[in-house]
């Protein structure tokens, strides 16, 4: 049987940081006895000494500090237990997972995990960020409770809804200095085939990864997110297409150049997803938040950093 209790945890740790059992007894609404019998009967217990007196004043031990300095850790997390317990029989999720597809800049969703955390402070959020079918397959996987900006209409077999949200279209671009920038006509696959392609690599662990735009045995360069390869891109290491939005200014400021293709890219419509038959508070507040799309399309116009 344990001899520590929490309660006995603390009242040692409000007795240190009050400097004397009657500060104590006066933050805890306890009278002064009460708090002399715990630390006695825990010294006993433990059979070392916490505290040395020095009248009304004390001071913690070499043994007492140690048994704070973890103490303390413990007193937060059966605090935040507490807490979490309590959002529960609320409604509210103890820890709520959002991924975003990295076409989209999660930091355009400040404001709205700053609102997020005026109505649900207790509820752990955690942002991830993948990419094509990897973005579907941490939802079905339960890495995450909700997609944003997940593309396509999303793997067969159900067990999740969507909305959509925004529709993004897409420009084939090459830096000025890539070979293809000189050629006055629309470039055909034979053109491509000659060159090396970027692409983002499929964050999928058990669905089928997706290619976008490749053609059987291109030389491909593989970065793990749209960042990267806008970044490949421009400096000028291959081609491939990147969402319009992204690219806008740099096409004007001629730091990039489109191109027209035999097989442009069609727009992709983004979503919203989750798991069917799963609402939570968090997740409610969250499909509320983001259903116009503004937000999507606040995310997707940041583009690269």
């Amino acid at each position: 049987m344990l001899k520590l209790s929490l309660d006995a945890l603390l009242t040692v740790d409000t007795i240190a940081r009050r400097g004397s059992f009657a500060a104590a007894a006066k933050e805890l609404f306890r009278v002064p006895s009460t708090i002399s019998y715990t630390v006695a009967k825990l010294e006993e217990d433990l059979g070392v000494q916490l505290f040395e007196r020095f009248g009304p004043r004390v001071a913690l031990t070499e043994a007492g500090e140690e048994l704070l300095k973890e103490g303390r850790y413990l007193l937060k997390a059966a605090g935040d237990l507490e807490r979490r317990v309590r959002r529960v029989a609320s409604g509210w999720e103890t820890e709520f997972t959002i991924a975003i597809d990295s076409m989209l800049d999660p930091c355009a969703l400040m404001p709205d995990v700053q609102a997020f955390y005026e109505v649900a402070d207790q509820t752990r959020l955690r942002l991830l960020k993948e990419a094509l079918s990897g973005t579907w397959e941490a939802l079905l996987d339960r890495r995450a409770d909700l997609l944003v900006g997940a593309a396509g209409s999303g793997p067969s077999g159900g067990g999740y809804s969507s909305m959509p949200l925004a529709t993004v279209s897409f420009a084939f671009v090459v830096a000025p200095a890539h070979p293809l920038a000189g050629i006055d006509r629309t470039l055909s696959k034979a053109d491509l085939a000659a060159y090396r392609a970027v692409s983002v690599s499929d964050s999928a662990r058990q669905l089928q990864a997706r290619t976008v735009g490749l053609l059987f045995g291109q030389d491909t360069l593989a970065v793990p997110d749209m960042q990267t390869k806008y970044d490949y891109q421009r400096a000028g290491l291959g081609f491939g297409f990147l969402p319009e939005p992204w690219v806008r200014e740099d096409v004007a400021e001629g730091r990039l150049v489109v191109k027209t293709v035999d097989e442009p890219k069609p727009d992709e419509t983004l979503h919203l997803a989750w798991r069917t038959g799963e609402e939570g508070a968090a997740l409610a507040w969250w499909k509320a938040r983001m259903r116009d799309g503004a937000t999507v399309t606040a995310m997707l116009q940041r583009g690269p950093r």
